[in-house]
């Protein structure tokens, strides 16, 4: 029964967890899991906290003697998936259910890459409707006796996240089917690509809510890893590191990732790429998958990835999510049980005198709109028209597993394949002889294997598949068994032949394979002809290759590769501070250096205060602007701050900016006492009315000469960048630009005019958007040093420092200001406020979260300041006396001397 928590779709939808209650707050089952839940639990985001006593009393109260081990002795692994590794069937003779384990799920072979000591517990659904007063009684046996969490999820629930958005939605737009039907049709079976559909979105979400909490009731977030499974939970990671911040959670897509064109026509693609990144550690079968991910990141999140010593890393809020290629594999102790089954012999024995003197092509593939089917059969009929040799000679035998989905697609693709049988069959067919095999139902495990074993070709054909374990399965068979055990003999020496197609996931893993691209038929069916012609030298070469990797690379293999990177990429969860922000989907968790906090407004009043000699630095666009805003000039409100702040006597303010000095001197033209420090510092005036001065004795910009026409060649292959020329800097802008391309370009220009420029006395570095070239010797940390030392030598040593920035150029100011007490430019305890805009790693100890914070922040600043009341008198007085003609005298007030004409 749904929960009245849960009524309100459209909040769910939209992400407001918040609507929907507490989270985790399902009802809980008396005696069930939240009986056996864990001493303790998270119940803050980033803290533990111990649960309350009576409630501890009385859960040991309703407790059930079990006999499952508490993970507080030892880490635990829990694996979530669509489904369990558990087969449910109703008992023949009576009431009540009876499971055992399923024998060829992934799942439940992930277990032999674990570590002795770390227990596995299972969450999922089950394949079987289990009424809700039996659904108590199921759990408490499957916990018990499989270490399974069952998740019951009411039937149009589970249809409409299922059935309607994974497999109507998600999955063959993840298979490169867009929905391009859809927009003219109103209804659309289940695997069509259908157009997006809000409602099955909000189940989607909802069926994920739902897995979450039973993760609740059984986890320990302080021992406990989560490995979430598929495209099915793409959901889950941000409602579990929204409960638990510090949860170590790994996830694997076993379908293909689209590219970011195909990607970027999903409505939620922010969403999902966001709670994926909620995650520690991100697994794909093959690099292509990963970097189309990589690739959606970048351009539709503008997060970039980095490369260190193998791994590959998104820094994601100070936390770095981890990426995991490596395609998984077969478990071959259990082929290798089965082909030790008595009845394999015979079954072997039988097929082959069915197809004795024939060359077998094998086939085994799901029945879906995917895999290829008719292409194959396609390529066949080619080459038995084109080498006549093999007719009567070549069988292709095609087994077609039972469809996963359902809709009229499957009866389309059925009724075509069928069609395409019989034709060949009419054409090519002689008595005793049918060249086309159809086995159109679920085959045995015994007659597959058997199948496997007599083939000499087996051929994949599939348009798009995420991984197909179909090669490695053949592969074992034909290798057979060890000498000493009880076994079919493969006739001969070991050998086998594949034709697969280049869109699978496991075609890189098998370099002895001759790759296809299924849609050209003409080409495929050379591809058959060379498998089946080949040398046998040459199979058994390649099967030998083959063999090696698959007998390595198995299952056990991949989840002990997977575990131990997502150890890895969690060793510092309990290092480092972290809090959560954000709402709905939006949620992330910041993970930041001890010592950087926010920057408190009362801490710094109250130090402002207590100053004699203040040094304020800022910089200009995306701190005191934000970097996307089209208007780039001051408010009237920020001008007034700043003009307030400068007239405090005891302020010295500079705007630090690598804008040029023409550029900023128009923007704060009306800020007459403010300092500004242009492109970069090398131009420095301290009033309005002062001369500039620069940083060097000579400018020399004879490398411009040079650099120009490089970075004006990136600039006409760019579309929508620009350069800047300054007087002493180059500056490629591409803000504008496609990200993707304009970031792969602003790298090559990197290298390009490192290279050029290497013997120029100038620095090539990069920033938001931006490439620069500028004269070695400048930076922000220098003219802030040398601002600093020009007070004291005034006798205004500083003590107090104010430093604000949002760039990768800003660092250099927030480094030096950090080391300014050492070098005694400051007096002694002077507090230094260096401040970052936005919460991310930064030299900086503080940070504020944007540029209207910024503001704010210098707002209170300047309503505690103190105007100097000699300069506001003047102005006064000048006022006064505008209209007196007083030719060429003096007037003398005091210390305040107004002069006529």
């Amino acid at each position: 029964m749904m929960s009245r928590s849960y009524t309100n779709l459209l909040d769910l939808a939209a992400g407001n967890f918040a609507a929907l209650g507490p989270a985790g707050g399902g009802r809980r089952r008396s005696g069930s899991f939240a009986s056996r839940r864990m001493p303790r639990v998270m119940t803050v985001p980033g803290t533990l906290s111990e649960l309350d006593d009576e409630e501890d009393e009385r859960a040991a109260t309703s407790s059930v003697a079990s006999d499952v081990p508490s993970s507080a002795i030892c880490e635990r692994l829990i694996v979530v998936a669509n489904q369990l590794p558990v087969v449910a069937r109703r008992r023949p003779d009576g009431p009540g259910w009876v499971f055992s384990m399923d024998d060829d799920s992934l799942l439940l072979r992930l277990r032999d890459g674990v570590p002795d000591d770390m227990e596995v517990l299972f969450i999922g659904t089950l394949r079987a409707d289990v009424p809700a007063a039996e659904q108590e009684e199921v759990s408490q046996t499957l916990i018990d006796r499989f270490r399974c969490a069952p998740v019951f999820l009411p039937p149009d629930l589970y249809d409409r996240f299922y059935q309607n958005f994974c497999k109507g939605y998600l999955w063959p737009l993840f298979h490169y089917m867009l929905p391009y039907a859809a927009a003219q049709a109103p209804k659309q079976s289940p695997s069509s690509g259908g157009r997006f559909d809000r409602a099955s979105w909000e189940a989607y979400v909802l069926a994920n809510k739902h897995f979450f909490e039973k993760v609740v009731e059984v986890i320990n977030p302080e021992d406990d890893y989560v490995w979430v499974h598929d495209y099915h939970l793409m959901a889950l990671p941000t409602f579990l590191r929204r409960r638990f911040n510090r949860l170590r959670i790994g996830f694997f897509l076993h379908s293909p990732f689209p590219s970011s064109e195909i990607y970027r026509s999903l409505p939620v693609r922010e969403e999902i790429l966001r709670t994926m990144l909620n995650c520690d550690l991100i697994g794909f079968h093959t690099f292509d998958y990963a970097r189309h991910f990589l690739s959606c990141c970048s351009r539709m999140l503008g997060i970039e990835y980095q490369s260190k010593r193998g791994y590959i890393g998104l820094d994601y809020f100070g936390r770095t999510v981890g990426i995991k290629i490596m395609p998984v594999g077969i478990h071959m102790g259990q082929l290798q049980s089965v082909l030790r089954l008595p009845e394999m012999q015979s079954k072997v024995a039988e097929l082959r005198q069915q197809f004795e003197g024939k060359a077998v092509l094998l086939g085994v593939d799901d029945m879906d709109i995917f895999k290829g089917i008719n292409l194959k059969l396609l390529a066949f009929e080619h080459m038995l028209r084109i080498h006549p040799k093999w007719q009567g000679r070549a069988v292709l035998v095609q087994i077609a597993n039972p469809a996963r989905g359902k809709g009229k697609d499957i009866e389309l693709i059925r009724a075509e394949i069928q069609d395409s049988c019989d034709r060949i069959n009419r054409e090519f067919g002689q008595s005793g002889y049918n060249p086309i095999v159809f086995i159109d139902q679920n085959v045995p495990s015994v007659e597959k294997l058997a199948y496997y074993t007599v083939a000499e070709c087996v051929v994949v054909t599939a348009v798009r598949d995420g991984m197909n374990l179909t090669p490695y399965e053949y592969i074992v068979c034909r290798q057979g068994l060890p000498s000493s055990d009880s076994a079919p003999e493969v006739s001969g020496p070991r050998k086998s032949m594949l034709v697969v197609s280049e869109f699978i996931g496991c075609s890189p893993s098998l370099s002895g394979a001759i790759r296809v691209n299924p849609w050209n038929t003409e080409a495929t069916a050379e591809s058959l002809n060379e498998a089946i012609s080949m040398s046998e030298r040459e199979k058994q070469l390649r099967h030998e290759k083959h063999y090696r990797y698959v007998s390595t690379h198995d299952v056990a293999y991949w989840s002990r590769s997977f575990i131990q990177d997502l150890e890895r990429a969690c060793k510092d969860h309990f290092r480092k501070p972290c809090w959560g922000i954000g709402l709905g989907f939006g949620f992330r968790v910041v993970a930041l250096d001890p010592n950087f906090a926010k920057l408190s407004f009362d801490s710094i009043l109250m130090s402002y205060g207590r100053s004699k000699s203040r040094a304020i630095f800022l910089d200009y666009d995306g701190t005191l602007v934000p970097q996307a805003s089209i208007n780039q000039k001051p408010s009237e409100e920020l001008v007034s701050i700043i003009n307030t702040l400068c007239s405090d006597r005891n302020n010295i303010v500079f705007i630090v900016s690598g804008r040029s000095k023409a550029s900023l001197a128009s923007l704060f033209s009306s800020c007459p006492m403010l300092g500004v420090a242009a492109e970069h510092g090398y131009f420095l005036r301290w009033t309005r009315d002062e001369e500039w001065q620069t940083s060097a004795q000579s400018l020399d910009v004879g490398w411009m000469q040079m650099a120009e026409p490089v970075m004006n060649l990136y600039t006409e292959a760019t579309d929508g960048s620009y350069i800047e020329t300054k007087e002493t800097a180059l500056v490629w802008h591409h803000r504008d630009a496609d990200q993707g391309f304009a970031s792969s370009q602003a790298k090559e220009m990197l290298d390009h005019l490192e290279s050029v420029l290497a013997n120029e006395a100038v620095a090539v570095k990069s920033g938001q958007f931006i490439v620069e070239v500028k004269p070695q010797g400048v930076s922000k940390g220098l003219v802030a040093e040398k601002i600093l030392a020009s007070m004291k030598e005034k006798g205004q040593q500083a003590d107090f420092v104010l430093c604000i920035g949002d760039d990768r150029s800003d660092e250099d100011m927030f480094e030096n200001i950090a080391d300014a007490m050492k070098r005694g430019v400051v007096a002694p305890k002077t507090p230094l406020f260096a401040c970052t805009v936005g919460q991310k790693p930064s030299k900086a100890k503080f940070y504020l979260d944007d540029t209207y914070e910024v503001v704010s922040m210098l707002s209170a600043l300047a309503e505690v300041s103190e105007p100097d009341q000699t300069a506001d008198l003047a102005d006064d007085l000048a006022t006064s006396v505008s209209s007196l003609d007083i030719g060429d005298e003096q007037i003398q007030f005091g210390s305040i001397r107004i002069e006529g004409s």
